[in-house]
């Protein structure tokens, strides 16, 4: 099932990610290997979650987002998720964009204060998506 297999993702990148928040922003700027291992956890991390979402969508037959940052409010409007960490997640979503396209042009101190501050809402979509999975 692939939503269990996208949970599954997305808790063990949460592990790497909460490894990671005891890494100095200087380290995080100046160790290259040390940049390249956070942001693929990040990335991997908000892509299960939107993988996750679409997974969802697409279970329930809820209308196609327009954009990654949709699925969330997708899921918000279906009952599924508080509008509140959809909207969070949506700015995840977003940045996961800002990720791929612009890596070589990154505000170090902007990816720093993600990774300090939106594990747990990750860890609540997590245990929010593990007791969904169930239901269906």
């Amino acid at each position: 099932m692939r939503l269990v297999s996208c949970i599954r993702e997305l808790s063990d990148t949460l592990d790497d990610w909460e490894r990671y928040l005891d890494i100095p922003l200087e380290q995080l700027k100046s160790d290259r290997d040390t940049r390249n291992m956070v942001l693929h956890a990040m990335l991997v991390s908000i892509q299960s979650s939107i993988d996750i979402a679409t997974e969802i969508i697409a279970k329930k037959g809820l209308r196609r987002p327009a954009s990654y940052r949709d699925t969330f409010g997708i899921l918000s409007e279906a009952g599924i998720l508080s509008l509140d960490l959809a909207r969070t997640l949506s700015d995840l979503a977003s940045f996961r964009n800002v990720l791929v396209h612009t890596y070589w042009d990154l505000d170090l101190v902007q990816v720093y204060s993600i990774l300090q501050r939106d594990l747990p809402l990750l860890q609540k979509f997590l245990s929010e998506m593990k007791t969904f999975a169930n239901t269906v």
